[in-house]
């Protein structure tokens, strides 16, 4: 089995690559910019832009299975090109945003919706299957913490009671490496979430004890919090984040024990997570 990793530059992908590699399958990393890359001894990285269809056919010639982005631009393009190729197996990774009523409006949740509608009718006359993972919210979303938690030790949130339900990228990476792997697991969605609810206040307690330093969170507005954002936050997703943050604030989110059924071992809490990355938060 030959499997094409796109996004090899991501944190899951990456952590994918490892895994497969590891396990002795033979795998290929994809990027827009492979000369980037830093793939494990022996891995082939390829040119594979999925905003460009003319880098398709090269990327996946001679590939088995797919480890998938969620870039809607060309994805018609993708998943004809994969046929052509023969490719076995497309594992997407979406998003649980997709299961949300206005997910086909939400600037979010839109593209990772056009994907597996995409990759569903594609694979509907049975030349390859599709697999849906949709991760909920990354622990690695902390990470836009890092640089107040370093310089102030305050953290400006609108909503500081809302819950997520942060999940370790590894785990996506397993969950991914168990469905390419284990041909029972293919052609269903998979909703993955870390094992527990938090709100961003508890969050930042767990990341305060494992760094040893005081953090505060400060309530702002939802105004002055979009206003700050602005340089790098599109509008529209910011609107979109502050009506998930409020919908959810105070309000424990649902969990799933679907990482554990994937892999055999029970997911990673935020506290591992917070661990695996303690020194982001630490100032220099």
């Amino acid at each position: 089995m030959t499997v094409l990793v796109t996004g090899s530059r991501g944190r899951v992908g990456s952590t994918l690559l490892g895994l497969l590699n590891a396990a002795g399958i033979e795998a290929r990393a994809a990027s827009k910019s492979p000369g980037d890359l830093s793939p494990p001894p022996g891995v082939e990285a390829v040119r594979c832009d999925l905003g460009d269809p003319e880098t398709f056919d090269t990327a996946l010639a001679g590939v088995d299975s797919v480890f998938l982005y969620a870039e809607a631009a060309h994805i018609d393009a993708f998943a004809d090109r994969a046929r052509a190729a023969g490719v076995e197996h497309v594992v997407l990774l979406s998003s649980s945003s997709v299961l949300a009523p206005d997910a086909a409006t939400n600037p979010i949740a839109a593209s990772h919706l056009a994907v597996e509608r995409a990759l569903e009718k594609a694979a509907a006359d049975g030349s390859f299957e599709a697999t849906h993972l949709q991760p909920g919210a990354f622990a690695t979303n902390a990470l836009g913490w890092s640089h107040a938690i370093r310089s102030t030790g305050v953290v400006d949130l609108p909503y500081p009671g809302s819950h997520a339900d942060p999940i370790h990228e590894r785990d996506v990476a397993e969950a991914a490496f168990a469905v390419l792997t284990e041909p029972r697991l293919r052609g269903s969605s998979y909703l993955l979430t870390g094992p527990e609810s938090l709100d961003f206040t508890e969050q930042l307690a767990v990341l305060a004890k494992v760094t040893g330093r005081a953090i505060e969170a400060r309530a702002v507005s939802p105004e002055d919090w979009k206003a700050s954002v602005a340089p790098y936050i599109p509008a529209a997703c910011a609107d979109a984040l502050l009506s998930y943050w409020a919908r959810h604030d105070g309000k424990p989110v649902p969990t799933t024990r679907t990482v554990e059924e994937l892999t055999g071992r029970p997911g990673r809490t935020f506290a591992d997570w917070a661990g695996d990355h303690a020194d982001a938060f630490r100032a220099a």
